[in-house]
């Protein structure tokens, strides 16, 4: 009896340690990991400029990063880049590491079509 009850206990502990690790799981967008599943227009996405408690969200061609916890994007801003827009030209076309430091942000979604 005793057995069965540690067993058993053993089991249930498992489960709740497992459930409560899987609580925010991440869906796959592209092969890019989906933190949450937005869906946003351009003007939506001015919203999200990490000012006055905002988060911060970057769009690159039409997926919606987070940048809201980089260091190097205090109070929504990054060397000259705001948070809030559509950043596809300036990242691929100005910004001197390209599009490379993006696979390290958290995705969040997508721009509405």
């Amino acid at each position: 009896m005793v057995k069965h009850r540690i067993i058993f206990l053993t089991i249930a502990s498992f489960l709740m340690l497992f459930s409560v690790g899987c609580g925010k799981q991440s869906q796959k967008n592209d092969g890019k990991d989906l933190v949450e599943n937005i869906v946003l227009t351009i003007e939506e996405l001015a919203e999200y400029n990490g000012k006055d408690g905002n988060p911060a969200y970057i769009a690159v061609d039409g997926v919606i990063y987070d940048v809201t916890d980089s260091k190097k994007w205090e109070n929504g801003e990054h060397n000259g880049f705001t948070a809030g827009e559509d950043l596809t030209d300036n990242i691929k076309d100005i910004s001197p590491h390209g599009t490379s430091v993006l696979s390290k942000l958290p995705v969040v979604g997508e721009i509405a079509e």
